[in-house]
């Protein structure tokens, strides 16, 4: 690989050239399609995975599609008329409601660290080195990926030598990049310690506990206890979470994704009187709509409002 070529692939997000690879591979192996492509066999490709792929899914598929013609220097078949119709067709017969991650409630977010404290004990009673590990992870992981309102790729790319802690304060997280970090400066994130549920308190006790000075935070852990340099895959977090759920007895821990740490912080700081503004400057949010979409509204039926309403009448 040229120097250039390394530039090149590190503008692009991992996530996204992983999508990438995996959409061509789809286009090519499993479809039968043949690159360079036509507009009419994009247009097909569209057409037979309608009824079968999400619409967001179909548009990640081109976009992948039009990277590969960009960079390989061919027209891109992905902006023909006859594609963006029978996108917009597909959209018209076929419209998905958008699947939302359920927000983790900040009594959720409660038990789930008394059983996780309580593992933690348990494991270091009976000297169960795997156990304490991976539960005291978790317990970081859950505690600062919820205060901080993370995203998943966000904690799997935190590093020990970005992070600096005053214990009983708070602790300042620097992260090179951020999804909405475009022109590559980093981002710097300040983390209060809390009386409860403390974030810093946990990234501490995982800190003490495996001695780790540098590399990622949060790593893989195998069966004997060991901890591993690299950190965690990004597939596996949405697992992660859901196993301790199930362990902790939250409901319907299948409704659960990475998303839900950053979505329950939300909807905690709304339910808690915080303006629309300071949640996007703490959560780093750059437009409105973003913020909006997050946000699980206290009374979401109207119920309370209407009732009080009635009351009166």
């Amino acid at each position: 690989m040229t120097s250039v070529d390394r530039y090149l692939e590190a503008a692009t997000r991992t996530n996204t050239r992983r999508g990438y690879r995996s959409a061509i591979r789809h286009f090519e192996e499993v479809w039968g399609g043949f690159l360079p492509a036509t507009a009419d066999a994009v247009a097909r490709y569209l057409a037979d995975h309608a009824e079968s792929l999400a619409l967001n899914t179909l548009r990640l598929r081109l976009a992948a599609l039009s990277q590969w013609h960009l960079e390989q220097g061919f027209p891109d078949p992905t902006k023909a008329s006859v594609v963006r119709k029978v996108l917009k067709g597909i959209g018209e017969l076929h419209p998905a409601r958008e699947q939302q991650a359920r927000p983790l409630q900040i009594e959720e977010l409660a038990r789930l660290d008394d059983w996780l404290a309580a593992r933690i004990q348990e494991s270091a009673n009976h000297d169960e080195q795997a156990a304490r590990r991976r539960a005291t992870r978790d317990r970081a992981l859950i505690l600062l990926g919820f205060w901080r309102a993370f995203r998943g790729d966000e904690l799997n790319r935190l590093r020990v030598e970005h992070i600096q802690v005053i214990p009983g304060e708070g602790m300042t997280l620097y992260l090179p990049r951020t999804k909405t970090d475009h022109s590559a400066r980093g981002s710097e994130f300040k983390v209060p310690a809390l009386s409860r549920l403390c974030p810093v308190d946990a990234y501490l006790d995982w800190i003490s506990l495996t001695q780790l000075t540098e590399g990622p935070v949060f790593r893989r852990i195998n069966r004997w206890g060991a901890v591993g340099d690299e950190a965690l895959h990004p597939n596996s977090l949405i697992p992660l979470l859901r196993k301790r759920f199930v362990e902790a007895g939250l409901a319907m821990p299948e409704h659960y994704s990475g998303h839900s740490l950053r979505r329950g912080f939300a909807s905690w700081a709304n339910a808690n009187h915080w303006d629309v503004k300071s949640l996007m400057d703490y959560v780093g949010w750059k437009d409105m709509k973003s913020a909006l979409r997050y946000i699980e509204r206290p009374d979401a039926f109207g119920r309370e409002r209407i009732e009080r309403a009635l009351a009166q009448t």
